[in-house]
């Protein structure tokens, strides 16, 4: 059996991430809202589009935007815009684009743009870098707890 070894250093770490999770929000909004935005501009005004076709995060312009889920969505282009009108289901983020990570956990966070993963086809956005990096520790287990975990999160 393989040992693992802990460090102090990344005990540390771990600790932090969890305290810097610990401290932000239970609830971001409301407690029914069912996608992350604040002020009813979903995910930051970043394209979620974007994140399929260049593989990075890039800023909407409110020009190219839509309603989806009580939310208003920008796009960096007509394009995306009519691609996540016709499908908005395989663009939008999973968990309404709260944390991924904090829903696995069994609660909602807020989002950075920069913090995010597409995994199996799926867009998954995270707090911070660092819950990011736990998220990607064990992706098919934090999915599956953060699925379960859904349902009653937004109550």
């Amino acid at each position: 059996m393989p040992m693992i070894q802990t460090t102090r250093r990344s005990l540390l770490t771990t600790s932090a991430a969890a305290l810097a999770l610990a401290a932000l929000p239970r609830v971001a909004l409301a407690a029914t809202a069912p996608i992350f935005a604040e002020g009813g501009i979903a995910i930051n005004g970043t394209d979620p589009v974007a994140y399929f076709t260049e593989n990075r995060p890039v800023a909407g312009d409110p020009q190219f935007s839509t309603d989806y889920m009580g939310a208003t969505w920008y796009f960096a282009s007509a394009e995306n815009l009519d691609q996540f009108r016709n499908a908005p289901e395989e663009f939008a983020p999973q968990f309404g684009g709260y944390c991924a990570y904090a829903a696995s956990k069994g609660y909602i966070a807020p989002t950075v743009p920069e913090a995010w993963t597409i995994y199996e086809g799926k867009l998954y956005l995270n707090a911070n870098l660092r819950a990011r990096e736990l998220w990607l520790e064990d992706i098919p287990g934090n999915i599956a707890l953060a699925q379960d975990n859904w349902p009653n999160i937004l109550k």
